[in-house]
């Protein structure tokens, strides 16, 4: 690495923690509950939803509200990485017409900001755990191999959205339906023995599916993933990422036509 390469990386990560903090500070600014609130919305979500579904599926499957909070604080963390990484070039318009910066940092800080909070949530997911009497196993030490699946996945999609928005910004309105209909697409709130043989075949292609199902085998289950579901969920992670990397790569370029 030449010394102008390290120069330019140390930069842009000290642009990108500097945002991560910034955002930190915005949104728990001016709270009473603070970072609490991290804490408090998935118990909130998982206590309401429990007390609705509950009735058709506690008898299908054990531990229900550990099952739910596990669904739903992933897919959160993607839905809000992307829908955030989303708007994150047309809310960066002015610093982007100011200063040279490489535009590729705006995206990826929201992911990493929506993965801090992730963090915090798991705090959630482990007093649920311990209100269950579930015992952890040595299963969890995949979790932050999940996390990078995850993640990489929220950035390379993050990443196609930051780009098209800019020039179709319908996008942010059909991002919403799209994320309404994925979150009742993927077994997050139902058992997936539910679903008719044609949805299965949907499932085999939804990567939030195989992400969630990951983590509730390693937390829930007390399953080891097999080397076939670690290579499924790193192709789709690793696939999403070169695509959404290159059409922001091939596009940034106008970017200041459009903002």
């Amino acid at each position: 690495m030449t010394a102008h390469s390290n120069t330019a990386a140390k930069r842009n990560w000290f642009i990108l923690s500097s945002l991560v903090s910034k955002d930190f500070k915005l949104k728990y600014r001016r709270s009473f509950l603070g970072i609490a609130w991290s804490v408090l919305n998935p118990l909130l979500m998982m206590c309401v939803l429990t007390a609705v579904f509950s009735t058709f599926f506690k008898f299908d499957i054990e531990h229900y509200p550990f099952y739910l909070i596990l669904g739903n604080t992933l897919f959160a963390l993607m839905s809000d990485s992307t829908s955030t990484a989303m708007n994150s070039i047309i809310d960066s318009a002015a610093l982007i017409k100011k200063i040279r910066i490489n535009k590729i940092i705006f995206p990826i800080e929201k992911v990493l900001f929506q993965l801090v909070n992730f963090a915090i949530s798991l705090i959630a997911v482990a007093i649920v755990m311990l209100f269950l009497q579930i015992t952890p196993t040595a299963n969890l030490l995949f979790l932050p191999l999940l996390l990078l699946y995850v993640t990489v996945f929220s950035m390379g999609l993050g990443l196609l959205l930051s780009a098209l928005a800019v020039f179709f910004r319908d996008i942010i309105h059909l991002w919403s339906v799209v994320i309404t209909a994925w979150t009742y697409a993927t077994p997050l709130f139902y058992p997936v023995n539910i679903l008719p043989e044609w949805m299965m075949g949907f499932e085999a292609i939804n990567p939030m599916y195989h992400y969630v199902t990951y983590f509730r085998d390693i937390a829930l289950w007390g399953t080891t993933p097999g080397l076939m579901e670690n290579i499924v969920c790193l192709a789709m992670a690793a696939g999403t990422f070169a695509v959404g990397l290159l059409v922001f790569k091939r596009t940034q370029n106008k970017f200041i036509l459009y903002v």
